[in-house]
């Protein structure tokens, strides 16, 4: 057989996808391996190929893809264009080598059925084809079906160029089920890497890919034991005719399974064969005709969840603290950058000042194929240093007074740093030293490590302290209480926003417009219009105090600050312009419960206990406000990110300058010049980027760590929502669910905040809100501290708060027990 334009399935293997597509290449390594694959061959992507280049079809192509004409449009072309005879003599001589009888025509595009873009479905396919000219008119549909509307919009969500991908046709002989199905090496909805997955009917298994049957399915473990199953429906079955073509009738099965333990233990053979000889979880398809076993298709599984977390008890205690830092899926420039040279460097030193090893970012946050899969609750481990730890804390409590802490010359040094950093302009620079300007963004933040290293033990040995005075006098409930409200950086920027809100309350023409317009839509006009300049004054000033902050997370390097998105500033003060909530003062009550202890009437006890207060709370201030100087570095680190995804996006790499987020940081730091970059490492770095943004896509939805590994409670009868007990009190109103910072515009004053997680930025949102709820954080998380500030009841850990409850439902928080139920009317908070 000649092979300009076919050839026989095993002539094909993994290195073929530019040649055979996606599914010939992995039908190709199937037959290579012994696997039960129907006989047949390969039309190869140089047939259409020589279709458009011969024809003129290319040049049209191109025309209508220029002009982004519809794929009707294209799809006619096909069916009117003339094949080239050595072509169709090719195809037609490799059908009757297989022997002329019926065969299956399947789309073999080059992009699918790959890690990340199955593109199951997007192309065609032709069923029990009879006759070497209906063969051919079945290539031509396949060839068409590259360009059907739901094929083209799949590869633009994917990030394809469409002048890049081709297609390969496979023709099999056809076989004529009598039971087929689909198979799963793992089980897709649990992710669980021990289960295999079938889901079998009658006939033919396109009853079973196209959905129009409800098949038999079965659970087994890896030997291929039944675990569990759910008999089909058995609505219809689709069965080839004999003289070409296919029949749908209606299903006539019984309630049995229709698959035998054999059946079953050879599938799960199949399946995991399948599995170790790819190195990845495999969906396949599979059809059974007089009693004998084939493998009609094998791709890799997409979306498939990570394998389900058992945690220890130590990591369902620390879970829901970093479930609230790690609510996006980091990149891998945050992970390489920022988080493993800045954030974790800095927990790495923390912890060894103690002599514990923290994990690495790998066991961290473990990855397929460049993207994080998961989060992993940390545990720390021990080392024999870690005998010495008393002592070391206890000599750094004494020495580092946390009230103290700015006053101390690294601090200084610190902010000399950030001041050099900022006077930077990364355009000026060649790429060694934008990449240099990162790195030192990175060596800044050692200093907020150093400065942590020696005042966390002051901030923690009293309270510490202060927790046991109060449960020897049996107030330990207190504790959280009286450490709220500490002066902090924080608390300054919630102030100085209240202060924005009233002055847009107080100016009748940019009230209107903060009650009228979106956030995003509100931006342009506060920074144009000739009326705000007072309040535009005061907003950039703001931002310059401020801006650094964060909006999402502490971690991502990825996401803007307030500084690169003041529409979530805007969005802050619009909520913080409604009715000013009145709040409990819970520090205050807190300090008049524990006064009134008869102990206290004893001066000495009364003064030492009542300066450990002061020291706990000096200690929180230090906690809040070391994380507020941290994100200083944020900005510059950020300008030069940006500035190395700009250059890359003029130098063709790069669709977006954001894309550079897709790249690891010690990717970049190996580039001569991101800018120019030859054609073949440019080429490389394009489709690394395409790849990771395709699995960080198919990962969409599932979480990095479910919460309900670490929901604190079931709820009890009659309750909606059960947590963790975080901020005391009641509190009625109506659910606002706000999932992250372009929605903080909706809160209105009195409404209860339901969101996944809060950071610093969310707190002046507890002004208005009339109570919290939240999925994940504990006790000493943010929302947690704030709430108590404030005064409002708080609920964490609920694990699926922002699922259960839905807006305008008015629900009654109580915050002293952790619940969240149906509000009774005429209760008020």
């Amino acid at each position: 057989m000649t092979a300009e334009f076919t050839g026989k399935l095993g002539e094909f293997g993994a290195a073929d996808l530019a040649s055979a597509g996606g599914k010939g290449a992995n039908l190709g390594e199937l037959v290579r391996q012994g696997f039960p694959v129907p006989a047949g061959f390969v039309v190869k992507t140089a047939a259409y190929a020589t279709l458009l280049a011969e024809s003129g079809l290319g040049a049209e192509l191109e025309r209508l893809l220029a002009a982004e004409d519809s794929g009707a449009r294209i799809r006619a072309l096909f069916t009117q264009t003339q094949i080239p005879a050595r072509v169709s003599a090719e195809i037609a001589a490799a059908y009757a080598a297989l022997g002329g009888g019926p065969v299956a025509v399947r789309s073999s595009a080059t992009a699918e059925d790959l890690p990340g873009a199955a593109f199951a479905g997007q192309q065609d396919t032709f069923l029990n084809v009879v006759g070497e000219q209906a063969v051919i008119r079945a290539v031509v549909e396949c060839w068409a079906s590259l360009w059907t509307d739901r094929a083209i919009a799949y590869r633009q969500r994917q990030g394809i160029d469409p002048r890049e991908v081709s297609i390969a046709v496979i023709i099999q002989d056809m076989v004529p089920a009598d039971i087929a199905g689909v198979l799963f090496s793992a089980n897709p909805v649990t992710g669980e890497r021990g289960e295999i997955v079938v889901d079998a009917s009658q006939g033919l298994g396109e009853a079973v890919v196209s959905g129009r049957v409800t098949p038999e399915h079965y659970v087994l473990d890896s030997a291929g034991r039944t675990r569990s199953f759910i008999p089909g429906a058995h609505e219809v079955v689709i069965r080839a005719l004999a003289g070409g073509g296919t029949q749908e009738s209606p299903g006539t099965g019984s309630p049995g399974a229709a698959l035998g333990t054999e059946q079953l233990a050879e599938l799960a053979r199949l399946a995991l064969r399948a599995q170790n000889h790819f190195g990845r979880p495999q969906d396949m398809e599979w059809a059974i005709a007089r009693g004998r076993l084939y493998v009609l298709q094998a791709r890799p599984m997409t979306a498939l969840p990570p394998q389900p977390m058992r945690l220890n008890p130590f990591q369902r205690l620390m879970g829901p603290f970093f479930a609230e830092m790690f609510q996006e899926r980091p990149y891998p420039l945050d992970v390489s950058g920022w988080m493993q040279r800045g954030i974790l460097a800095m927990l790495h030193g923390m912890a060894g000042s103690v002599g514990v090893v923290f994990p690495a970012v790998e066991e961290l946050l473990p990855e397929e194929d460049g993207v994080v899969v998961r989060l992993v609750p940390p545990v720390p481990h021990p080392t024999v240093r870690t005998l010495g730890a008393p002592f070391s804390v206890a000599r750094r409590a004494r020495r580092f007074n946390p009230t103290r802490w700015t006053r101390d010359s690294r601090f200084t040094a610190y902010l000399e740093n950030i001041r050099r950093l900022n006077a930077q302009d990364p355009r000026t620079l060649t790429w060694k030293g934008v990449v240099g300007l990162a790195e030192d963004a990175f060596a800044t933040m050692r200093g907020i490590t150093e400065l942590r290293i020696s005042y966390l033990p002051g901030a923690f040995v009293p309270q510490l302290k202060l927790r046991l005075l109060l449960m020897l006098l049996g107030k330990r409930h207190l504790g959280s209480a009286l450490i709220a409200g500490a002066e902090t950086r924080t608390t300054q920027a919630n102030r100085a926003l209240e202060a924005l809100a009233d002055q847009a309350r107080s100016q009748g023409e940019l009230a209107r417009a903060f009650r009228e317009l979106a956030p995003r839509d509100l931006l342009p006009r506060v920074e144009h219009e000739p009326d705000f300049q007072e309040f535009r004054k005061r907003f950039q000033a703001f931002l310059a105090e401020y801006g650094h902050r964060e909006t999402v997370s502490l971690v991502l390097s990825s996401s803007p600050t307030w500084s690169d998105a003041p529409e979530v500033v805007l969005g802050l003060i619009t909520s913080m312009m409604g009715e000013r909530r009145q709040a409990a003062d819970q520090t205050g009550e807190a300090l008049e419960e524990l006064k009134g202890h008869p102990a206290l009437r004893i001066a000495a006890l009364r003064r030492h206990l009542l300066s450990a207060v002061d020291a706990a709370k000096a200690g929180m201030a230090f906690r809040e406000d070391s994380h507020f100087y941290a994100t200083m570095v944020l900005p510059p680190l950020r300008r030069a990110l940006s500035e190395l995804g700009r250059r890359l996006h003029d130098g063709g790499v790069l669709a977006d300058p954001a894309e550079v987020h897709h790249l690891r940081f010690e990717e970049l730091a190996g580039m001569d010049d991101g800018g120019a970059l030859p054609a073949a490492k440019r080429e490389r770095y394009r489709r690394l980027v395409l790849a990771r943004a395709a699995k960080r896509r198919e990962l969409e939805g599932i979480p990095l760590l479910d919460p309900a590994l670490f929901a604190h409670k079931r709820p009890a009868p009659g309750t909606l929502v059960s947590g963790m007990p975080a901020s005391r009190g009641q509190a009625t109103g109506a659910v606002r669910i706000i999932r992250g910072p372009n929605e903080f515009g909706l809160l209105r004053s009195g409404e209860v905040l339901v969101c996944p997680y809060t950071n610093p930025s969310w707190t002046p949102l507890f002004q208005r809100a009339a109570a919290v709820v939240v999925d994940a954080g504990g006790i000493a998380s943010h929302a947690a501290i704030v709430a108590r500030e404030y005064g409002i009841p708080a609920v964490m850990a609920t694990g699926s708060g922002t699922i259960d409850l839905q807006n305008g439902q008015l629900v009654l928080v109580d915050g002293t027990r952790g619940q969240v139920s149906a509000a009774v009317t005429g209760l008020s908070s």
